[in-house]
């Protein structure tokens, strides 16, 4: 039997390029890579070159019957687009559903999107948690570009019979993570004194196994098929605990001092950091529980260990 050909986009990013290489490794489907420009993957996949905003360089895909598309622009802590939320749609909006377009006239059967929890909202309250079924609520341009991507692929799917799939992760990290979390490592490494050993919210977080383990899933899960799923360890940590926890995968001591939190947010509010602490102090919780009952799936990867493999590649790549 032939095996699924699986189109990849975003396979120079840290989501699509781990799916591309889980597909490879597992030999039950046939990836295609596909990125704006050169790739670390040709070579061992084939390779297809195209531009989501530039309609014409968008490929015919009567060869594929599943598409994971992992390409967007993403959130940014210090956006300095004019109008955030036009950028935001050119590519996560218009980008997404001329692709989708193109797959659905391509008779490509299942639409798998990479969305963010961002969709749901930025925070919850200590306790409650984000359910995959919860009404949408974006609070900022990237969320809302995400939701609005979600709701044309959902038009779209009820046009064409063409079956979408809606995977929402919170922040996602693993070896060679970028951004915050890399700079929470520079901090623990280096031994920086933070204020951050008082933190009493509850966050959820994915590694990047577990979530890709659960795109793998969803490719040819009949239960997956027009449905949205949220997906994270598992396990929620306070910032606080995350730190000490990252601390110890790196064998360093993590140096965290008590400071309030009423504290860390006066002190925020005058420099003009007030979104960064709330990310901080802020509660995020995600429930998977649609994921066990309907799919069958449950996070293989265990936090610790996701933490270690993500300490060890940092630490491998400090000293080369």
């Amino acid at each position: 039997m032939t095996s699924l050909k699986v189109l990849v986009t975003g396979a120079n990013g840290f989501v699509g390029e781990a799916v591309v290489f889980k597909l490879l490794v597992d030999n039950k489907f046939s990836p295609i890579a596909a990125a704006r420009g050169a790739t670390r993957l040709h070579g061992l996949c084939p390779v297809r070159l195209f531009d989501l905003c530039d309609a014409k360089t968008v490929p015919i895909l009567d060869d594929v019957q599943v598409v994971i598309h992992a390409a967007a622009r993403v959130h940014v802590m210090n956006e300095v687009a004019v109008d955030a939320l036009a950028e935001f749609r050119k590519v996560n909006v218009q980008g997404t559903l001329k692709l989708a377009q193109r797959a659905a006239e391509s008779r490509v059967k299942r639409f798998i999107f990479i969305s963010s929890i961002k969709v749901n909202s930025e925070n919850t309250l200590p306790g409650n948690s984000f359910k995959a079924d919860d009404p949408a609520n974006p609070d900022d341009p990237y969320g809302l570009s995400k939701f609005e991507a979600e709701e044309a692929l959902k038009q779209l799917s009820r046009e064409t019979g063409m079956e979408v799939v809606i995977i929402r992760p919170p922040l996602v990290y693993g070896p060679d993570v970028k951004a915050n979390f890399l700079t929470m490592l520079n901090w623990l490494n280096k031994g920086i004194p933070l204020p951050l050993g008082a933190i009493r919210n509850m966050r959820s977080l994915v590694a990047i196994g577990n979530l890709v383990s659960l795109i793998d899933t969803c490719i040819d899960h009949p239960f997956a098929a027009n449905q949205t799923f949220l997906v994270s360890d598992g396990v929620d940590l306070s910032t606080t605990q995350l730190l000490r926890r990252l601390a110890k995968a790196l064998g360093k001591p993590a140096r965290l001092l008590p400071v309030p939190e009423w504290a860390l947010k006066l002190g925020a509010s005058s420099v003009g950091m007030q979104a960064v602490v709330q990310r901080l102090c802020g509660s995020l919780q995600i429930d998977i529980s649609k994921n066990r009952e309907l799919l069958g799936w449950t996070p293989p990867i265990n936090i610790d260990k996701a933490m270690r493999q993500t300490a060890d590649h940092y630490l491998e790549k400090q000293t080369k």
